[in-house]
């Protein structure tokens, strides 16, 4: 990329951010002071671009139906809609002659039970299902639930921490399963560390026993390119992907399933309703094989894949390697600052130089619960964060206990259970395109604060329901700030 270019991409990226919608929302805090929120909480929702907002804005007069073109606003929304579908292929630099795209409901969720249905149905003879031990609850329930078996592949320790996916392992796992494994499905960007895995080696491992590969990217797509098809090596092609268009800056968009069309046809449409069909009678109905409206039953979010597509659209023009560069650094730079402090620990793989990390950092200070730890990182320093297992308990289970083991040596079976019960999850602290360095710094001066004065802190809370923690003299009343009742009542009055 030539320096113009880069330095226009760079003039984008601080356009959205200064255009986010919500970017600069303040709340008034447990200290009595008032500040801006610093949101790091994008790996459960993005906030939305406001290049969303604005070319909805334009959209919606024009909103239509899709499923005919009678009309001049369904003529409109038909091409939109089509656009938003080649859009998904052209981000991900899919072959349109060979793949197609359709929305779903539910996220990546959707997508992910919608393929494993289909495929369990389609490839019979091949009951085994292979994924990772890092797997969001979406990347592994669904195989779960249609497989006779589940294979979770571990990650590969080192002395910098847990890691990307176990190559040797998934690689042993394919040869030992063979022609029964139907896929090998795992995350391209894990949702509790940020750690990126090595999709396209797996592809070429997979492939050679006739497996497909399928990749959740509902955490990868808004930070790390991919590349679908045109790979050197065709073995290295990826089948199928989700997105999740929630993750990808814009809230109320649908899931979407990028896929080999081939791999669809010839089976029963896993949905059934208007649209799917060709033709239908009393006794029988005929299924259409054009695709995607064979998946794409009843009325879509026609909005919302519009939306999706308008995002996609705007961080290809950037370059999603631009995009990749910034926030490897932003994530790399957090890792660091974080790791100096005494007693906050970070987990994954810290070495940046030999494990890329992207999106997301979880951390504990130790001897604090870790939702303690979030209420406080919100009440008082103003940051958003999560906290618990992020739907991806074993994973989490696995870097927690690896982490306490030099501190159980010697403890009683009730001090362990004390132990365990402070540790039972992580806080995680995730990034997006809107966040910069000065975020980092914030967080890192928080986490040292909180760490260096835990008995001031603890004082300040009591234990609720669960595991929930409450200040003892501070409450936020959200009323005040925004009710869908108080607008609608103060909109009819008006």
């Amino acid at each position: 990329m030539t320096e113009n270019c880069s330095q226009n991409s760079h003039k984008l990226i601080e356009k959205l951010r200064n255009s986010t919608t919500g970017i600069d929302v303040e709340y008034a805090l447990a200290s009595g002071e008032t500040s801006r929120r610093i949101y790091l909480d994008s790996t459960a929702s993005t906030l939305q671009l406001g290049v969303v907002k604005d070319v909805m804005e334009k959209y919606l007069p024009y909103y239509a139906n899709t499923h005919t073109t009678v009309h001049f606003n369904a003529q409109l929304s038909t091409r939109e809609f089509d656009w938003a579908h080649n859009m998904c292929l052209d981000f991900v630099d899919a072959d349109s002659k060979e793949y197609g795209c359709f929305f779903v409901g539910s996220g990546a969720t959707g997508g992910l039970n919608r393929i494993a249905r289909t495929l369990s149905k389609k490839r019979p003879e091949r009951d085994v299902v292979i994924t990772s031990i890092m797997e969001h609850h979406s990347n592994d329930l669904p195989h779960r639930k249609n497989f006779k078996e589940v294979v979770h592949i571990p990650v590969v320790m080192t002395e910098d921490g847990m890691g990307a996916v176990d190559m040797k392992a998934m690689e042993a796992a394919l040869e030992k399963y063979g022609e029964r494994v139907n896929y090998v499905s795992i995350t391209g960007v894990s949702n509790v560390t940020g750690i990126v895995n090595p999709i396209y080696d797996v592809a070429e491992l997979a492939h050679k026993q006739g497996a497909l590969m399928i990749v959740d990217a509902a955490q990868m797509a808004a930070h790390v390119p991919i590349t679908m098809s045109g790979h050197d090596n065709p073995m290295r092609n990826l089948d199928m992907i989700v997105m999740s268009g929630h993750k990808i800056y814009t809230p109320s968009s649908p899931g979407v399933v990028i896929t080999r069309k081939e791999l669809f046809s010839g089976v029963e449409p896993d949905e059934v309703g208007g649209g799917m069909v060709d033709d239908v009678y009393t006794e029988h109905y005929l299924s259409t094989d054009n695709f995607p409206d064979r998946e794409e039953a009843g009325t879509p979010n026609i909005a919302g894949a519009i939306a999706l597509a308008t995002v996609l659209y705007t961080l290809k023009s950037i370059g999603m390697d631009v995009i990749d560069k910034e926030e490897t650094e932003i994530v790399s730079y957090a890792v660091k600052e974080l790791n100096k402090i005494d007693d906050v620990v970070v987990y994954g793989h810290t070495n940046p130089d030999t494990c890329q990390r992207t999106g997301a950092v979880s951390i504990n200070v130790r001897d604090m619960h870790h939702a303690l730890t979030a209420a406080i990182l919100n009440d008082y320093f103003n940051i958003a964060v999560r906290n618990a297992c992020f739907c991806a308990h074993p994973y989490v289970r696995e870097m927690v206990s690896e982490d306490l083991s030099d501190q159980m040596e010697g403890l009683t079976n009730e001090e362990l259970e004390v132990l365990a019960d402070l540790h039972r999850g992580m806080v995680r602290a995730s990034f997006g395109i809107y966040n910069t360095k000065e975020d980092v710094d914030a967080l890192a001066r928080a986490m040292l604060e909180i760490a260096s004065n835990k008995d001031f802190y603890q004082a300040q809370y009591t234990k609720s329901s669960g595991d929930s923690y409450s200040h003892n003299t501070f409450e936020f009343n959200s009323v005040p700030l925004f009710s869908a009742q108080h607008a609608v009542d103060n909109w009819l009055a008006s």
